[in-house]
């Protein structure tokens, strides 16, 4: 099951408005052209973004995601007939063979124990052909990021449309070892509704992401810094 913050319809089609700036996605269609690739597999496409991105650039896209109601904002949008979309995890896909598989955001980082993680690489390797690569990012633990998810840091108040003024903010509720709880609060002024969404994520160190890629049949050719966010992430391509 998604995190409500994607299933909840009320709460999807906040996620575009509230986080408009999405330039974090530039690395990746970079990446795309630095492979070579013509067909992709957006593992967690969410409600779209990158998925359209790249279809505009007339690439073969596939976007993945198991909450249907983000699916429902990405099929909403201009150009999204480009896009085949499909509603599940890694782990139920339909046969593929893309040349490239992606995992951007916080995708790596849901999947917070050891056999839902090997699940889900193991059944997007099958995806890729051969010689195909996955790329993901993942934050460094040793950075901390989850200091900064304070409701200081993280209040915004803004008019949405069709939907009227919302406040929201992100704070951590509980740190356990690499696992980061934390909950964001949304209040609607158009009726006074207050909800909640929260969401667990799972900080490996870069030996771990890399020794369980390895196990899953990938071989890791590059780790590097995300140009966004120097230091605070790093970005993995790994080949079939």
């Amino acid at each position: 099951m998604a995190d409500d913050i994607f299933e909840v319809p009320r709460l999807a089609q906040l996620y575009d408005p509230l986080d408009p700036d999405r330039g974090d996605l530039d690395v990746y269609v970079a990446l795309v052209d630095e492979l070579g690739a013509r067909s992709v597999l957006d593992v967690g496409c969410g409600t779209g973004t990158f998925a359209l991105m790249l279809a505009q650039r007339g690439l073969d896209v596939v976007g993945l995601d198991p909450a249907r109601a983000s699916l429902d904002v990405a099929r909403a949008k201009p150009g999204a007939d480009a896009v085949r979309w499909l509603e599940g995890d890694a782990t139920a896909l339909p046969p593929l063979q893309v040349d490239l598989a992606t995992m951007t955001g916080n995708v790596a980082q849901v999947f917070v124990t050891d056999e839902d993680w090997a699940r889900t690489v193991t059944a997007v390797r099958e995806a890729l052909r051969p010689g195909g690569h996955l790329v993901l990012e993942t934050r460094v633990p040793e950075r901390e990021a989850w200091r900064g998810w304070t409701r200081e840091a993280t209040h915004r108040v803004a008019d949405v449309a069709g939907v009227g003024r919302v406040e929201a903010w992100g704070e951590v509720t509980d740190v356990v070892g690499e696992l980061v709880t934390f909950r964001w609060t949304w209040v609607f002024e158009s009726d006074g509704a207050v909800l909640t969404s929260d969401s667990t994520l799972r900080f490996r160190d870069r030996a771990a992401v890399e020794g369980s890629l390895t196990e899953a049949g990938f071989e890791v050719v590059d780790v590097r810094e995300a140009p966004d966010r120097p230091g605070m992430e790093m970005v993995f391509v790994a080949s079939r």
